[in-house]
């Protein structure tokens, strides 16, 4: 009998290389869908953003009007923090600024009281020190009183060795009566003298100063988001049927969003930058004539500028406050238009 020789089948050896292409190949397709997606979401985003700014550009006379409000609105708060910031330069400049006064124990020797001066000119609260004996601080008496015919008769010298004190700068009035109860503590020192009732009066002048710009300045933000939501509710009437044939072809409100919020973003960029400016030709302007004051009361006084952190800060202020507004306005009228 011939036996009949079995073919192999091959086709279940076929079976398992083809079921790895295929999904090698799904794998693959979707990578590439991932990625197609992202790129047409940045490609979306870029041409929001170009062609946001270009509908801007198209009406040069309203969009710089709108940029106008918002640039007033934000550079009236920046101008009081900056003048605030100033007067705190000022006081802590002042001559008249907090000094305490030691008097210390007649009997204190003199290496004690050496001790004292190098231990307090360690501390950090503390910005100078002076040392007068009882010598100096007698003919000091003698000169300013113009008794020193009285004073020659006496047998001693009845004035204490003393120590004037100068703060730091910045300091509080709390930490300033903290620093005079320590010092009051110490074994040398009879009496601790100090006047902290102009410090507290400026610290509240500044304080209630700054409470004033943040509401100034919250008022203002809501004014600016008002302007920047009304005009963001035209352009949304202006292109209804665009927005209506977008949504028909299946747009989502993500996609119909994107634009106007990118207009927003670009009135409250271009406003803050006008803002900038307009507090940088402020305190130009008034840079000569402080500085001529100053000098007259023998001062190198000069204004403080907004410096880098709070440029930086006034424009993204402005951008955030734009793209704020924006976002308000589409999320309340878009929904409203329906294909």
């Amino acid at each position: 009998m011939q036996r009949t020789q079995k073919t192999p089948d091959r086709s279940g050896e076929d079976r398992r290389p083809q079921t790895r292409a295929r999904r090698t190949e799904g794998a693959v397709m979707h990578r590439n869908q991932l990625r197609d997606r992202w790129q047409s979401y940045l490609d979306h985003h870029r041409f929001s953003a170009r062609d946001s700014l270009k509908r801007l550009l198209s009406t040069p006379l309203q969009s710089l009007m709108t940029w106008l409000v918002i640039a007033v609105a934000l550079a009236l708060p920046a101008t009081l923090f900056t003048s605030l910031d100033n007067l705190k330069v000022i006081g802590q400049r002042w001559d008249g600024a907090p000094q305490i006064t030691l008097f210390l124990n007649q009997r204190a020797r003199p290496q004690a009281v050496e001790a004292l001066q190098q231990k307090l000119r360690l501390r950090q609260d503390v910005a100078a020190l002076e040392y007068v004996s009882p010598e100096q601080a007698l003919r000091q008496f003698e000169m300013e009183s113009g008794m020193g015919s009285a004073l020659s008769g006496l047998d001693n010298n009845p004035l204490p060795p003393t120590l004037l004190l100068t703060p730091a700068a910045g300091i509080s009035a709390a930490d300033l009566g903290l620093l005079g109860e320590q010092l009051a503590q110490l074994k040398i020192v009879d009496e601790v003298l100090f006047d902290r009732a102009w410090i507290e009066r400026l610290q509240g002048i500044l304080t209630l100063g700054e409470r004033i710009a943040l509401v100034v300045g919250a008022l203002l933000a809501l004014g600016v988001v008002l302007v920047i939501g009304n005009t963001i509710r035209l352009a949304i009437e202006n292109r209804r049927d665009e927005i209506t044939i977008i949504k028909l072809v299946g747009g989502s409100d993500a996609f119909v969003r994107r634009p106007f919020l990118y207009t927003g973003l670009w009135y409250g960029l271009g406003g803050g930058l006008l803002a900038l400016v307009m507090v940088l030709v402020l305190l130009f302007s008034l840079s000569g004539a402080v500085a001529s004051l100053a000098s007259s009361y023998q001062s190198d006084y000069s204004l403080q500028g907004l410096g880098f952190s709070g440029s930086l800060l006034l424009v993204l202020t402005g951008t955030l406050v734009g793209w704020l507004g924006a976002w308000l306005a589409v999320g309340r009228h878009l929904g409203a238009i329906e294909p």
